[in-house]
Order: structure tokens, then C-alpha cells, then sequence
């Protein structure tokens, strides 16, 4: 009898091992899901930021537009934005079109979220595309792509990053972790 009884407490143990794993794996899913949407939420709320601006400042559409030809930003200092400070001196509408792309490229990187010097915030393998008309008015067009943590389809409905490479599956597959959001507006 007492051989039954510890084949018992064996299969008890089993049972509730399963069940902490299955707990375990729901608080990684939890985690990376969450994690999603807070990416979703940056770029969202950076979209926003970026097309008021540019409604701000609609006079400069040549500039936040590249003069019609489409502005694509990647954060690897070949965009050809500049840092002008208009936050401590008065600028030109030039010099302020090219700080607010300033300005928005740090809060795509999310310089302003640090934790033991690393940066921590922003998202991650961001490209951003600005299209739009050369002057005003006319319809702005952002859209940005970032990195995700799962593998889906590839959203086709916007090529923003497309072809950076920055979200292919190491062992394969094409654009399988992009995430994109595509934002258009009217801008008089």
C-alpha cells in the first residue's frame, strides 16, 4: 500500500509541474504581447506628433517631404537630418521643419528613456516614410515600420521598409517581423 501512495504523490507532482510550465509559458506570451502593443502605441502617438508638425509648419511641406521625392529616415545618421536647437533660439521655417524631423528621429529612437545608459524606449528598427506633395496643400502620407517579436505574414499594404532588411527571419522568410502603421492626412 504504501508503494501506491508514493506513485500517487509522483503523479501529483507531474501533473502540477505541467501546469506551472503551462503558467510560465502564458507569462511569456503575456510579456511579448504586451510588448507589441506598446510598440503599436509609440507609433501610433509618434505618427501623430510628426503629421502636427507638419500642420504646424505647412509652409515647409518641401522639407518634411523631401520636395515631393519622399523622405525615408532609418536612424543610421544617413538621413540628412540635421540638429538645429529651435528649442533654445529663434529659427527660419526651414531650420524648424528640420528640427521637428530632428526631434521626432530622437523620439523614434527613444533617447529619452534610458536605464544604466542604454536606451530603452523607442522602437525597434524603426524606417519611417514621409510622402507627400512638394508644397502645400495636399495629402501627407507616414508610415512606419518596426521590428516585431513574432513571425506574421507580411503586411503588403505599405512598402515603408521593405526592403531594408531589417525584419527578415534569420533563417529565412521575407519581412516576416515588419509591423507597419500608414497614417494619411490632408494638409491645407
Amino acid at each position: 500500500m504504501q508503494g501506491f501512495t508514493m506513485l500517487e504523490v509522483l503523479v501529483a507532482v507531474f501533473i502540477l509541474s505541467l501546469g506551472m510550465l503551462g503558467i510560465a509559458a502564458l507569462q511569456v506570451t503575456s510579456k511579448r504581447t504586451n510588448f507589441e502593443a506598446v510598440q503599436r502605441t509609440s507609433a501610433t502617438f509618434l505618427t501623430q506628433d510628426l503629421l502636427e508638425r507638419i500642420r504646424s509648419n505647412p509652409a515647409q511641406m518641401t522639407t518634411y517631404t523631401n520636395a515631393g521625392a519622399g523622405r525615408t529616415m532609418t536612424l543610421t545618421g544617413a538621413d540628412g537630418i540635421t540638429s538645429v536647437d529651435c528649442a533654445s533660439a529663434a529659427c527660419t521655417t526651414p531650420a524648424l521643419a528640420m528640427y521637428d524631423l530632428y526631434e521626432f528621429s530622437q523620439a523614434l529612437s527613444g533617447v529619452a528613456e534610458r536605464a544604466n545608459g542604454n536606451l530603452t524606449g523607442g522602437l525597434v528598427s524603426p524606417t519611417v516614410c514621409i510622402t507627400g506633395p512638394a508644397a502645400r496643400p495636399g495629402y501627407v502620407n507616414v508610415a512606419i515600420a518596426w521590428r516585431g517579436m513574432t513571425k506574421l505574414s507580411d503586411p503588403g499594404s505599405n512598402a515603408c521598409g521593405a526592403t531594408s532588411g531589417f525584419y527578415d527571419a534569420p533563417s529565412g522568410g521575407t519581412n516576416v517581423y515588419r509591423r507597419v502603421l500608414f497614417v494619411n492626412t490632408y494638409v491645407n
